[in-house]
This record gives C-alpha cells, sequence and structure tokens, in this order.
C-alpha cells in the first residue's frame, strides 16, 4: 500500500476536523459537566463540612448541655439531701426536746406521786401515833400525873419573861378579873389556892377563878384570862406536836 500525500494530508485534516467536533461537542461539554458536576460535588462537599461543623457544635453544645444538667442534678440531688438531712434533724430535734419535755413532766408528775404518798403515809402514821399516843396517854392520864403537870404548870407561869406578862397585864386591862381554870380531875383547894395566888402574883392584881373539869384534856389544865389562854395539858400538847408535824410537811 503506498502512502499517498494528499491522502495524509486528507487523514490529517479529517483528524484535525475531528478533534475540533471533538473539542466543540463533545469535550467542552463534558468538561462543562464535569466542572458543574466538581463544583455540586465542591458545594456538597462544603455543605457537608457545614452540616459536620454544625454537627460538632451541636453535639458540644449537646454535651456541655448534658454535663450541665448532670451538674444540676447532682446539685439538686446534694440539695434536696442537705434539706432532708435539716429536716430530719429538725424532726429529731422536735421529738428529742418533746420526748425531753414528756420526761421532765413524768418525772414531775412521778416526784409528786412520790411526795404525795410520803405526805399521806407520814399523815396515816401521825394520826395512827396520835391515836396511838391518845390512848397510851387516856391509859396513863391520873390524879397523880394532873398533879405533876399542874406544878410543871406553875413553874412555866413563874418563869414567863416580864415581856410576855406586859402584854397579858395588857391585853387582860379591859377584860374581866376572872380566870376561867378547866381540869381533867378537880383540884383540890390548896392546889386551887396556890394556881389563884401564882396568877394574882403574874398579873400584879387579884384574880378570882371559876373551875371547872373537862375529862377530854386527859390531864393536865387549861387557864383562860381575858383574851390570853395558857394550856398544859396532855390534849392540847398532843394536838399541837401533830398540827406541827402537819405544818412540817
Amino acid at each position: 500500500m503506498e502512502l499517498n500525500p494528499t491522502t495524509f494530508l486528507l487523514e490529517i485534516l479529517n483528524f484535525l476536523i475531528l478533534i475540533w467536533i471533538l473539542q466543540r461537542f463533545l469535550y467542552k461539554p463534558v468538561r462543562d459537566v464535569v466542572a458543574r458536576r466538581q463544583e455540586a460535588v465542591g458545594r456538597t462537599l462544603r455543605e457537608a463540612e457545614t452540616v459536620r461543623q454544625e454537627a460538632g457544635a451541636l453535639q458540644e453544645r449537646y454535651q456541655s448541655r448534658l454535663q450541665q444538667w448532670e451538674q444540676e442534678k447532682q446539685a439538686a440531688r446534694l440539695g434536696l439531701k442537705a434539706e432532708l438531712d435539716e429536716d430530719r434533724d429538725r424532726a429529731l430535734a422536735a421529738i428529742e426536746q418533746e420526748l425531753a419535755g414528756a420526761r421532765e413532766r413524768a418525772e414531775a408528775l412521778e416526784q409528786k406521786r412520790r411526795a404525795d404518798c410520803i405526805r399521806e403515809y407520814r399523815r396515816l402514821g401521825l394520826e395512827q401515833g396520835n391515836r396511838f399516843a391518845g390512848r397510851l396517854l387516856a391509859e396513863l392520864a391520873s390524879p397523880e400525873l394532873e398533879a405533876r403537870l399542874l406544878q410543871m404548870a406553875l413553874e412555866r407561869l413563874a418563869s414567863l419573861p416580864e415581856s410576855t406578862l406586859d402584854g397579858i397585864r395588857v391585853a387582860c386591862e379591859t377584860s374581866p378579873e376572872e380566870a376561867a381554870v378547866v381540869t381533867a380531875y378537880p383540884l383540890a383547894a390548896a392546889s386551887r389556892g396556890l394556881l389563884q395566888q401564882r396568877l394574882g402574883e403574874m398579873l400584879g392584881l387579884a384574880v378570882a377563878c371559876r373551875f371547872s373539869e373537862d375529862p377530854g384534856l386527859l390531864a393536865g389544865l387549861s387557864v383562860t384570862v381575858g383574851p390570853w389562854v395558857f394550856q398544859a395539858n396532855l390534849r392540847d400538847e398532843l394536838k399541837a406536836f401533830a398540827d406541827a408535824a402537819h405544818a412540817a410537811d
């Protein structure tokens, strides 16, 4: 096969025309499509990067909010625990205070009950003692005992201080000069005279005595001159003892 220059030139021309056609109608549109595709891909990548960055920022915000929420939850839990502990402490303190008050009231009631029991036992003991002493003294009462009590009464009258005697004299100035003498047993004439004489010496004036008997005195005597009363008998002494014992309670 011979190479014809004309044919060779035509072939070259055809090739160049083909390249131009391809360049004009195929390569350029393809390039434009590729460029637009690359641009679309780049835009998509940029959008994806933006979305990724936004997603990262959103994730960071979410993580931050999650941590903040955990911290708030922990703080709220600690605050609630503190409030519950404070409420519990207040409730326990109130209960302890109420229990202390109840214990104090119970102790006070118990002490009062014991004191009442002691007073009641003492009162019963005093009553029994008074009854026993009264029975014993009633059995021991006799004219001889009364004579001894009369002697003791005369000694007590003689030993009264002057200030007491002055008060008695002043109190008796507006009263009748008569002494009411009550004894458990009848007094002998000599004892009556001696008692009347002692009263006169004590008051510094003549005293008339009115004598009577009261077996309830058990033994001894009771003398009344105006508002002044002098007692030296077993009944009144026993009563005075019981009254003093009750007053001591």
